[in-house]
This record gives C-alpha cells, structure tokens and sequence, in this order.
C-alpha cells in the first residue's frame, strides 16, 4: 500500500509504501538506506521534480541546518526522503 507523505506547508509531497518509509527511518544510520531508496526510479523521480529553492525553504523552516548546510540540493534531498520517511513511520505507529 502507498501512502502519501505531506510536509508540514502541505507544498511537498511523496507517494511511498510502508515498506520504503521503514527502510529509510530506523534505529542507528539511515545514510545507506536513503541512497538505496533513491535508487528507486519512482521515488528519485519524485525527488528531481522539486523545486531545489523550495525544498531548502522547507528544511529551513525545520531549524536544524543552516544555509550552508543547505547549499547542496542533493543532501537536502536526501534529508527530506529522510523526513518522510520518519513521518510515515511516526503516523502508522500513532495508528496502531
């Protein structure tokens, strides 16, 4: 089943299952699953269609990078699949 993730300003969103979202949200590093996860067409897709200038403004509101940190457009894409992901995680369990 896929699920679709929304960020909080409901400007940003990513269609991924269940299965993806505990792949790139667990305990201990996540760096590897991520890059795995972007492997996916479906989901690399998704992530290349977003605007770089509004996917920094969206972890800018977070508060946990600076603007350097948010220079580069890969990273950040990176930390959003993250985000999600851990999203999706935390409402199946809130669900349950």
């Amino acid at each position: 089943m896929e699920n679709i993730w929304s960020s909080s300003s409901g400007r940003i969103e990513l269609d991924l299952t269940m299965e993806q979202a505990s792949k790139g949200y667990h305990t201990g590093q996540c760096d590897g699953d991520i890059v795995e996860l972007r492997s996916i067409p479906k989901i690399e897709n998704q992530l290349q269609a977003l605007d770089p200038l509004l996917v920094k403004s969206e972890l800018k509101e977070m508060g946990a990078w600076d603007d350097v940190e948010l220079s580069n457009h890969e990273d950040n894409l990176d930390r959003l699949l993250w985000i999600a992901c851990g999203d999706l995680i935390e409402m199946e369990l809130q669900n349950d």
